[in-house]
């Protein structure tokens, strides 16, 4: 008989709504829901006239993805599903209506076909309010399609790097054109790999949503469970991040002299002491190339509930991206300039 793992929580079908009600708590400064829209979290520094909205969203579970990604410089509102599951379209709608200043709205999520779906069902009604929407998907995560099907690929960590950018654009007042073009290039720039420890648990069941060995990992998983491309004896530290970079580097091919940004992300459960580890060896094999850093976050950005493991995300940046990166922001959970 499966044991149940251990949370703090009520009742598991209230966990999304009672999480948002803390975080508003917490970041009255930053958030606020949409006016009968609970799962409509909009920044309160954001939205303005003329300028291109953002509107991100997808499951919860990831956190800070996505709410802590919505404020002044980056998102303009987040719309939120229950674990692991799309939005539905009235709240993305919503976002949408918020985040409009007349000059278009920008929706960005990762490439799951319930977003899919639900995205572009929001899309259409809001252009019945002529609001025009378009959609740049994130397919960062190296992993879950070959190379010549990038359009198949998922979007997890990379997430990150490219609602990062993409904010910074709108922010800044470019052309519609111009940041939809910067959220692909942002997207087109960026590859990411995973590694799964143990499992995670859904609040609702509390039992463990697929099975590992004690002495097991597994490279390239998703998320949200999805099967990765390699299950096999834990390795150390330097191997685990070895493979990962194999795989990232063979793909970006990078040249000596360029620059990348480096994300080493926390599944949920893996503490920094690890990520740590991880990121001095990254930096090892990015001397070792000479390819030089132009910047580094460590700690949880897309997590997965409670699930043990790790994701690195490389940016190939030149100076334009560079810049979006460097644009200040100012969100609940996330602070850049």
């Amino acid at each position: 008989m499966q044991v149940q793992t251990k949370k703090i929580v009520n009742d598991g079908n209230r966990t999304v709504d009672e999480m948002l009600e803390g975080i508003l708590a917490a970041h009255p400064r930053h958030l606020k829901s949409a006016e009968g829209s609970p799962r409509s979290i909009i920044a309160r520094d954001g939205p303005r006239q003329g300028k291109v909205g953002l509107v991100i969203g997808g499951g919860s579970g990831h956190e800070p993805t996505f709410l802590g990604f919505v404020g002044k410089g980056l998102a303009d509102a987040a719309a939120i599903g229950n674990v692991f599951a799309s939005p539905p379209p009235d709240p993305i709608l919503e976002c949408a209506k918020a985040a409009s200043g007349g000059a278009g709205v920008l929706f960005m999520y990762g490439n799951y076909a319930g977003d899919v779906m639900n995205f572009d069902m929001a899309a259409e009604m809001a252009a019945m309010d002529d609001i025009e929407v378009r959609t740049v998907l994130t397919t960062d995560d190296v992993a879950s399609a070959p190379r010549d099907q990038r359009q198949k690929r998922r979007g997890v960590a990379g997430n990150f790097f490219i609602f990062k950018a993409a904010g910074a654009a709108c922010d800044r007042m470019l052309s519609f054109d111009e940041c939809q073009r910067i959220a692909r290039k942002a997207n087109d720039h960026t590859f990411t790999m995973g590694v799964a420890l143990s499992p995670c648990s859904l609040p609702q069941t509390r039992r463990p949503n697929f099975e590992i060995g004690p002495d097991e990992m597994e490279i390239g998983m998703g998320i949200h469970g999805e099967p990765g491309i390699a299950r096999g004896k834990l390795k150390t530290a330097d191997e685990i991040t070895d493979e990962m970079l194999d795989k990232i580097l063979d793909e970006m091919a990078p040249a000596r002299s360029d620059k990348v940004a480096v994300l080493v992300n926390s599944l949920g459960s893996t503490p920094l002491m690890e990520l740590y580890i991880m990121n001095r060896r990254a930096k090892q094999r990015l001397d070792d190339i000479g390819v030089s850093v132009h910047a580094t976050w460590v700690g949880n950005y897309c997590t997965s509930l409670e699930m043990a493991g790790a994701s690195v995300t490389l940016m190939h940046v030149d100076g334009e991206l560079q810049t979006m990166l460097d644009h200040p922001c100012d969100c609940a959970m996330f602070r850049a300039g």
